[in-house]
This record gives structure tokens, C-alpha cells and sequence, in this order.
């Protein structure tokens, strides 16, 4: 198991980010991936993923903060990029459910984004929420430059899913798929998603998976849980865990380039 999307850096984390670390290592997850969703959280993301072993990170400007980006933010993302620890671009994308920064900043900050990838090789981290076609119409002409894209915290439609995957996008699947209020449209649709596309998170401290017994005493979500979020994901595709865990993993290290 690999967890694609951990947002270690969050204040929740502060005070036994070691343990929850060592938490998830010992629940048998072989590998992290730290999300940076702003030049800050990146910079601390790259940092943490330098001190940790078996964890790597993403640079990016999420679209809530796309108002801050900059010449300058490219030029940083550039430096981080060039790493050993970073190995995506992003969390990148799309957000016109909240506008926290409007349409036009965060299609300028996710072009360049994209650009930037496309200059480097990477692969990009993205998120779209409630902006699929024009999340598309930006995306897609980079694609053949790219080297991998995946679409974080899949929530959308069977649809989506098929016009993402259409155009050889990985999709990532959250502990939202456990939610018997809202993802059950997510989790009628995971067989239709290619064994060979499919990544798993938990973007922890966010989506505790919600049918977990006992439910843990907390509300906060830890890496340690993503063995029930596939767990459940292969119940539901009519798959084996043991193997939807060893495709998953040759998934990341496809798209991500990471040996763990």
C-alpha cells in the first residue's frame, strides 16, 4: 500500500507527526506522498519528505491559493522540483464550488503549473471540483507532454470518470468512496476504473472513512486507515486484496518513478 495524498503538514498533525507516521508504516503502508498545496506547505513538505524515510512530495499551488501566484512561485516550484524528494507537480487544478481565488487566477496558476511539468517531465497532482469541462479544456493540451497526471480525491460522476480516464488519467479514491450519504455514486462506478489507473489515498487529516468499527475516538484520518480503504475498494470492485494492493503499488511507482 501507497498513499498518494497525506497532508502531513497540516496543523493536526503537530504534535506526534512521528507517531503517526510510524502508525502507518507499522499498519503496512510501504510509501507517503506528501501533499504541498501552497509554496509554504511545499517547501515544509519537501523538508519533512527529506527527513523521513520511504516519503516523497508534491509542489504545487492549489487552486484556493491561485490569488498568491507569482513569476517568483514558478521560479521556487522549479527549485523544489528539482529534488530528489519532489516527484509531482501540484496539488494543481481547478476549485469553482468555493472561488476562494477566482476563475481567471486559478487557470492562470494551473496553465503554468502544467507548463512548468511539462518543462521538467513530471507527472501532475490535481485537484477539479465542479469545473470538470473547463478542468479539461485547460489540461488537455498538455497531456502529450506530460509524463502521468492523476486526478486526486476522485469524486465525480461515471461520466468524468470515463472522459478522465479517456485521456489516460490516473484517478485517486479516498475514504469518501466508505461514506454511505455521499459516495455510493463513487463506489457503484470503481469497476469501471482500469486496474491500471486506479491509486489510493487517504487525504488524511481529511475523509476518516466513515463505516470503520470501531470508529476511532478521533474525527481525524491517519495514513494508518488505508489498508480499509482498499480493503473496501476490493470488496467492492469483486477483486483480491493482496493483488489490488501489489497493482496499486506498481501504479505508483509507474507514474511517480519511486522505489519503495
Amino acid at each position: 500500500m501507497f498513499d498518494i495524498g497525506l497532508n502531513l503538514t497540516s496543523p493536526q498533525f503537530a504534535k506526534d507527526r512521528d507517531e503517526v507516521v510510524a502508525r502507518a508504516f507499522s499498519a503496512g503502508v510501504k510509501g507517503l506522498l506528501l501533499t504541498g498545496t501552497n509554496l509554504e506547505e511545499s517547501q515544509h513538505a519537501q523538508q519533512l519528505a527529506q527527513s523521513i524515510d520511504r516519503c516523497w512530495s508534491t509542489a504545487g499551488v492549489h487552486p484556493h491559493d491561485s490569488s498568491h501566484w507569482t513569476d517568483e512561485s514558478a521560479e521556487l516550484l522549479y527549485a523544489l522540483a528539482n529534488t530528489p524528494e519532489v516527484v509531482a507537480i501540484g496539488e494543481c487544478g481547478l476549485d469553482f464550488n468555493r472561488n476562494f481565488s477566482t476563475p481567471a487566477e486559478q487557470e492562470r496558476a494551473f496553465t503554468a503549473q502544467l507548463a512548468l511539468a511539462a518543462e521538467l517531465g513530471m507527472p501532475v497532482f490535481m485537484h477539479c471540483r465542479d469545473a470538470h469541462e473547463r478542468f479539461l479544456a485547460l489540461l488537455e493540451p498538455w497531456l502529450d507532454k506530460l509524463p502521468g497526471a492523476v486526478l486526486h480525491c476522485f469524486t465525480g460522476s461515471r461520466q468524468e470518470a470515463m472522459d478522465c480516464l479517456d485521456r489516460g488519467l490516473y484517478l485517486g479514491i479516498t475514504g469518501w468512496v466508505c461514506d454511505e450519504r455521499r459516495g455510493l455514486e463513487l463506489r457503484e462506478l470503481l469497476p469501471v476504473i482500469p486496474a491500471d489507473r486506479l491509486l489510493v489515498e487517504t487525504d488524511a487529516p481529511y475523509l476518516l472513512p466513515r463505516d470503520m468499527r470501531p470508529k476511532p475516538a478521533s474525527r481525524r484520518n491517519e495514513p494508518a486507515y488505508l489498508g480499509h480503504i482498499l480493503e473496501r475498494i476490493a470488496h467492492w470492485r469483486g477483486e483480491e486484496l493482496a493483488w489490488l494492493d501489489a497493482q496499486t503499488d506498481d501504479n505508483v511507482r509507474r507514474l511517480f518513478g519511486v522505489t519503495f
